[in-house]
């Protein structure tokens, strides 16, 4: 409940944030219960125990916290990360309003003295060591000077003989109190930690999906290399051989060798986009067309190559000039001739853009979802999206596709998103920022170099 309470005050958390960042928020909630719990405390002693207070001071600390969270709030929705000072310093701003509280409320002899305790161990657990000690420190000096400076409590009559009685009230409220706020920040502290630690293995698999397609660049450049000596030589075999009187006067032959030659030119395409392939996507015979017009040209082209139907919609409200190049083609026609592997008869192209650009492509995706009426994905490639070689087609070297897809995508900084759809098949979808393919960003890009 004071979990809950508390978080419904605290600024939201971010996808990604910094541990620091999540210390902040946590040292925030921390003095929302603070708050609360001050506040409450005040009206038992006062209205309860009958216990005459300095009101005006001890409730100008928890208005000064209330002012102080709220400013923080709005820090840190515009901050990622916090230095090891400003922790420091939000951490004694609540060490100095204890203080102040408790001097004004019976000084060493108040038992809520041992929460000093609870903010040194929130020092030692989100602080480096020698901020660390100079948490300690304060809340030593704080305890030294409410020891010998205070103001006492003016307790009523029934209190007045015993104040031991009363002490060890307070003391058993002040243990409960600092068992929950440590049970709350440690198991808070720990998803926190969880959270750091699930992010830093996601970091350490992206790095070792790159490093292997680094490895298949590599390859593939040594491939591309040796391939293209013989391509080239069967190349000029078969240009030879056009020539030749008796394959020009047999229709049939000369029908065979153009189908050769035109199958030879696409091995030729296919080896020249094999680096492509592997990563490097911009840059190579680049071209001015528009979001519209690069879809369109692609359809046309696969409309030839396929036996069924390639069916596309445009839910595109404008058109937007992008640079277009081979590499940008074939990751997604991947995914249209996978689609069309399982379903021939009929696939589904779907494109639009998303998001408010106001005029400008910043913040604005390039949306595009194709799907087909094929069996859908098995759980085992959902499960493991976006690693090789996983594939259920049973035939060697399979599971490239979409991994090279979505390693390129997100290079371009996009996503690549995959679901089986309810209706029967499957649908991928490919989110590409705009500003990495938009025409003015390339040039704006280029002027800066």
């Amino acid at each position: 409940m004071i979990d809950r309470l508390a978080a419904l005050f605290a600024p939201p958390e971010m996808p990604g944030s910094t541990p620091s960042r999540s210390s902040v928020v946590l040292l925030t909630q921390l003095r929302w219960i603070a708050v609360f719990g001050q506040l409450a405390t005040i009206i038992v002693v006062a209205a309860v125990l009958k216990v005459r207070l300095p009101l005006a001071p001890l409730l100008l600390a928890p208005l000064l916290l209330i002012v102080i969270n709220l400013t923080v709030a709005r820090v840190v929705l515009q901050r990622e990360s916090f230095s090891q000072r400003e922790m420091f310093s939000a951490l004694m701003i609540d060490v100095v309003a204890l203080c102040w509280q408790l001097y004004y409320s019976g000084g060493a002899t108040n038992p809520f003295t041992f929460l000093f305790l609870l903010q040194i161990v929130i020092g030692a657990i989100i602080l480096e060591a020698r901020w660390s000690w100079l948490v300690a420190l304060n809340a030593c000096l704080c305890m030294a000077l409410l020891t010998f400076r205070y103001v006492p409590l003016q307790l009523p009559d029934r209190f007045a003989g015993d104040h031991f009685h009363l002490y060890i009230y307070g003391s058993l409220f002040c243990f409960v109190l600092a068992a929950v706020l440590l049970i709350v920040f440690v198991v808070r502290l720990d998803r926190n930690r969880r959270e750091s630690d699930a992010q830093l293995a996601a970091y350490h698999q992206q790095a070792a999906e790159e490093d292997h397609i680094i490895r298949m660049g590599l390859l593939a450049s040594g491939a591309a290399h040796e391939l293209g000596t013989p391509l080239s030589s069967i190349s000029v075999i078969l240009g030879d051989w056009s020539h030749e009187p008796t394959i020009m006067d047999d229709p049939d032959m000369a029908a065979d060798l153009a189908d050769v030659r035109r199958e030879l030119e696409r091995c030729k395409t296919i080896v020249s986009g094999i680096l492509m392939s592997a990563g490097e996507v911009r840059g190579v015979d680049p071209a001015v067309t528009t979001v519209r017009g690069f879809i369109d040209d692609l359809a046309e082209e696969w409309r030839t190559r396929i036996p069924g139907e390639l069916r596309v919609t445009d839910r595109m409200a404008d058109d937007v000039e992008i640079i277009a190049d081979p590499g940008l083609r074939q990751i997604v026609g991947n995914v249209i001739d996978n689609a069309i592997e399982v379903s021939p008869d009929l696939v589904l192209v779907e494109v639009w853009l998303e998001g408010d650009g106001e005029g400008k492509n910043q913040g604005r995706q390039v949306m595009l979802t194709v799907s087909d009426r094929g069996p859908g994905f098995a759980p085992e490639v959902l499960r493991r999206l976006g690693q090789p070689y996983i594939s259920t087609k049973g035939r060697d070297g399979g599971g490239l596709g979409l991994f090279l897809v979505i390693n390129v995508i997100r290079k371009l900084g996009g996503t690549v998103s995959v679901e089986n759809r309810a209706t029967g098949g499957a649908s991928v979808q490919l989110a590409i920022p705009l500003a990495t393919l938009a025409l003015e960003e390339q040039e704006q890009r280029q002027e800066k170099q």
